[in-house]
């Protein structure tokens, strides 16, 4: 771990924290990436714009606060090929889980759903047992 930034991380987690809790009270809606991204998909014509209003939130928020200081990375150490079949994986494991991390991890378990609970545990192990082997058995990275 190189970048580490508790700071900006206390902040980031905060906020969404408290823009999953504004979805959640506002609008009665679970912000779960993966869950809005399809819906924006899904159907079409799209009937409802918040799900398109989100993602388009989350593409520009980080452009927003560049100008305050927090900047997005300047390199990725990854190839294409990596970073696609990367994508398919968590496409196909957030469909497969009927959710991603942000809608169990952050949602779920503030909502006290067993079921979130579980599948936040199983991401994590699996992250932890992926960079163990990635890094100390390949040797990669």
């Amino acid at each position: 771990m190189t970048d580490f930034t508790p700071f900006s991380a206390l902040i980031g987690g905060l906020i969404i924290g408290f823009s999953a809790l504004a979805l959640l009270i506002l609008n009665g809606k679970i912000a779960g990436i993966s869950g809005i991204f399809a819906q924006v998909f899904d159907k079409y014509p799209i009937r409802s714009s918040w799900q398109v209003f989100f993602i388009l939130g989350v593409i520009i928020g980080p452009l927003l606060v560049m100008p305050i200081g927090f900047s997005l990375p300047q390199q990725i150490d990854l190839s294409w090929p990596a970073i696609i079949v990367g994508a398919f994986l968590v496409g196909f494991g957030s469909r497969y889980g009927s959710g991603c991390t942000s809608g169990h991890g952050i949602c779920g378990i503030g909502r006290f759903s067993i079921r979130s609970i579980y599948a936040t545990l199983i991401f994590m192990s699996s992250a932890i047992v992926t960079v163990f082997f990635i890094r100390h058995i390949f040797g990669a990275f």
